[in-house]
């Protein structure tokens, strides 16, 4: 059994998952009592169980880096395996996912963003250059930080969700 092998054996069955969408629209509308839809966290969720994990807790916040960071704080301090944020990795002003999530990372996956943003060419070209997607490991956690549309949160896990509970054996090795 080749090494890499070893250690995808080793990694947890089941992990805990904590979905964040961050979206200042649909927020706005929560806090207005308006309906609304977050069907990028119910494409993750569909995802994450369908892969045999469990989602603790979904969040929805604003593109705010105070929200985002205290998101990244309480998951670090508290209960969960992988803490994906859906959207705000775009070159917008508003997008602030990537630069106030990446200052908590230990070690970054830079392979994370790379293959996705590869992943994503083949299929709609250059403009898959516009996400800054990226993941890293911190306090023997993970955090994914991909685009907000279904079809990225579809491929990203499609791509790397049977991979996490590897990601997680050697981070906490």
């Amino acid at each position: 059994m080749r090494p890499h092998e070893k250690h995808r054996a080793g990694g947890q069955g089941r992990l805990r998952f904590v979905v964040a969408t961050v979206s200042s629209s649909r927020y706005l509308s929560k806090l207005r009592g308006r309906e609304f839809e977050d069907e990028s966290g119910d494409v993750a969720e569909k995802r994450i169980t369908g892969l045999g994990h469990g989602v603790l807790k979904r969040l929805l916040i604003s593109d705010d880096a105070r929200m985002i960071a205290g998101a990244v704080k309480d998951f670090l301090g508290g209960e969960g395996d992988v803490l994906i944020f859906l959207g705000g990795t775009g070159v917008s002003k508003r997008d602030v996912t990537v630069e106030t999530v990446r200052p908590y990372f230990e070690k970054e996956l830079e392979g994370f963003g790379e293959l996705l943003r590869s992943s994503s060419f083949a299929e709609i070209g250059a403009a898959a250059m516009l996400t800054r997607a990226t993941a890293g490991v911190a306090k023997g956690k993970v955090i994914l930080c991909i685009p907000g549309s279904p079809d990225a949160v579809r491929r990203a896990l499609e791509m790397f969700g049977g991979e996490l509970p590897h990601v997680l054996f050697v981070a906490r090795s």
